[in-house]
This record gives C-alpha cells, sequence and structure tokens, in this order.
C-alpha cells in the first residue's frame, strides 16, 4: 500500500510543481511518471538501507536517467524533467528543522542538520552526475534513430 500511495503522491507533488513553474502541458505527465517513479524507488531502496544517502543518490539516478529519456521522446529540455521531479527527494524538511533548531539555540543539533541535509543534497547532486554519464553512452543511438524516422516521415508529406 506504501508503494501505491508513494506513486500517486510523487506523480501529483511531480505534476504540480510542474504547473507552479509554468513547465509545457506536453511534459507534465511524463514529469509526473518521472516525480513517481523516483519515489518508488527511494522508498524500496530505503527498506533496505535505512539511511538518507543511498535513497536519494539512487531517486536521482532515476530522474536522471528517465528525464534524459523523456526529454528526447517529448523533444524538450530536460531541465523540465529535473526540477518539478526533484522538488520530493529536496530535503526540505530537514533545513527547516535545523533553522529552527539554530533560532532556538540548539546549535549542536543544527549543525548535525545542516551536514546531514548537505550530504543529502550531494547525493542528489551525485546521482544525476552518474546519471548523465549513462545516459551519454545509451541515448545517442535513440536520438540518431528518432531523427531519422522524423526525416523519412517529412520525405513522405512533402509531394
Amino acid at each position: 500500500m506504501q508503494l501505491i500511495y508513494g506513486f500517486v503522491f510523487g506523480f501529483l507533488s511531480s505534476v504540480g510543481f510542474g504547473i507552479i513553474t509554468n513547465n509545457p502541458r506536453r511534459t507534465l505527465i511524463p514529469a509526473g511518471l518521472v516525480g513517481a517513479l523516483s519515489w518508488i524507488v527511494y522508498i524500496i531502496v530505503g527498506w533496505y538501507n535505512h539511511g538518507l544517502i543511498m535513497p536519494n543518490l539512487m531517486g536521482a539516478v532515476v530522474i536522471g536517467l528517465l528525464g534524459n529519456l523523456f526529454a528526447i521522446l517529448v523533444r524538450a529540455p530536460v531541465n523540465i524533467f529535473y526540477v518539478p521531479c526533484l522538488v520530493s527527494l529536496v530535503p526540505g524538511a530537514i533545513i527547516y528543522d535545523s533553522m529552527k533548531k539554530f533560532t532556538l539555540g540548539m546549535d549542536n543539533l543544527a549543525a548535525y542538520g545542516f551536514i546531514k541535509a548537505l550530504t543529502v543534497g550531494m547525493s542528489l547532486a551525485i546521482g544525476f552526475i552518474i546519471a548523465e554519464a549513462i545516459a551519454n553512452k545509451i541515448y545517442p543511438p535513440l536520438k540518431r534513430y528518432l531523427n531519422k524516422r522524423e526525416k523519412i516521415e517529412n520525405e513522405k508529406q512533402k509531394p
């Protein structure tokens, strides 16, 4: 049941943030799917690894790989998929809690929270780097195939 809720709310959060950031309508459903699948991966990896780094890293890899794939298929910039899908993985609650503890004078707990948020942010960045490295090796043949197919269809339409 947790996976179903995760999929639904991951989808809705990605689509909702895509609407807020004025993403094109044709990219909202693919961005929602990428966000939902990344959140499912986050949940599953979290079952086996009880830390924060590995689930966020794997979620970012999924966003990177699927975001690049949908960017090719929908013919949109990859950032259109990265930004709304990343919303559910960003450690906003950790940063908020750390700031609250800092203002209440609990400096040691605040520093621990800031370090935790920093490591989560770094794991997200490393996940995107890994995904980009993989995508740069895998997706160029797909781009060539789609360009060739589009060229053939355009030639058929010309009289």
